[in-house]
């Protein structure tokens, strides 16, 4: 082997300045971009909707003190969910609550509540029932989006499924229509 004829550079060679010139210049980098943002987003109302979130100064009715229509026995009910949104256009917000009794075993079914405050009021109350905890079904999870109330409801497709594994899986939607709430959702559910 022929040995090269360019001497060795010594620029080949990292030693701990170049490290610390590479950190220099990364910290520095991470800091600029940090200054450097772009502007704020800033959405504009389409000209004649209604907006569906209540005024920022009223606070939407807490479900921690309310008494659910669920006989839980022994245990407390717990709420294991929660959102809020302004669901009847009344400018005030409502809150659904997802709720459940709190079993030391097993997995006991759900109900989805909304409760609302009338004005004036520091008292919270049920007044509709979405999914009622005696249908045996557990809700998955769920959202509060422009008036509408969209869940994923799971459940069994007979008594021999256990109790720990449900089988059917629903997507439904609740909205407010002539002073109910009016359910919607596909016409068969789908197996887990």
């Amino acid at each position: 082997m022929q040995p090269s004829a360019v001497p060795e550079l010594a620029h080949t060679h990292t030693r701990p300045i170049h490290w610390v010139a590479t950190a220099t210049a990364v910290a520095g980098v991470v800091a600029l971009s940090s200054v450097l943002q772009p502007d704020a987003a800033t959405a504009a109302q389409t000209p004649g909707a209604k907006p569906k979130s209540a005024p920022a100064h009223i606070a939407p009715p807490d479900p921690g003190g309310v008494k659910f229509p669920l006989d839980c026995g022994p245990v407390k009910p717990v709420v294991k969910q929660k959102a809020s949104g302004d669901l009847d256009g009344d400018g005030r917000p409502e809150t659904v609550a997802a709720v459940h009794c709190d079993s030391p075993m097993g997995t006991p079914p759900d109900g989805l509540y909304v409760l609302t405050q009338a004005a004036g009021s520091n008292e919270p109350r049920v007044v509709a029932t979405l999914v009622d905890p005696k249908d045996q079904t557990n809700v998955d999870d769920f959202t509060v989006r422009n008036g509408v109330i969209g869940a994923t409801v799971l459940g069994y497709s007979s008594s021999d499924v256990p109790r720990c594994c449900p089988d059917v899986r629903k997507t439904v939607k609740w909205q407010w229509d002539n002073g109910a709430f009016v359910r919607s959702g596909p016409a068969d559910a789908r197996r887990v």
